[in-house]
């Protein structure tokens, strides 16, 4: 079994490299041991498709347009995924939702599917996450963390 842990974003459009600051920061103060990997994604979209190739899991963590006040932590799971994103719920819909689809054409469709996401206040240019965006990085690592938890995959500080 292969568990794929993907952060999405722009890194210079503050909130929206939300998906990334929380990969990111998992990756550099925990180990996971198990069949699983972390994967900044950015804003590769269908570059990403090899990384899709024989996945058992896969938990993405992005930027959500969920219209909630900002900072509002949400989570998508299974058939809901592919719905939301054809709803533009992502500020980076198109690729992701271009990558699912293409993955689904191939065959590569993993067997779970999660999203974890906070509603960003601002994307504007910029290097930092708003304040309410950034306060909701831990709750969502612990969330990821006890998601993999359920999935069989130890997290080690």
């Amino acid at each position: 079994m292969s568990i794929l842990v993907l952060g999405l974003g722009n890194t210079i459009m503050t909130d929206d490299g939300f998906g990334v600051k929380v990969v990111n920061a998992l990756s550099s103060r925990y180990r996971f041991e198990g069949p699983v990997t972390l994967l900044d994604g950015g804003t590769l979209g269908l570059d990403l498709l090899p990384y899709l190739e024989n996945l058992e899991k896969l938990l993405i963590v992005d930027a959500l347009d969920m219209r909630a006040a900002p900072g509002t932590i949400s989570r998508i799971e299974g058939e809901e995924v592919p719905r939301a994103f054809a709803s533009k719920l992502s500020v980076h819909q198109m690729g992701l939702q271009d990558l699912l689809a293409v993955a689904e054409l191939q065959g590569h469709v993993p067997k779970e599917l999660v999203v974890w996401g906070v509603q960003p206040e601002s994307i504007e240019m910029g290097t930092e996450l708003t304040a309410r965006v950034e306060a909701a990085v831990d709750p969502v690592m612990a969330a990821v963390i006890d998601e993999l938890g359920r999935w069989g995959v130890a997290c080690l500080a």
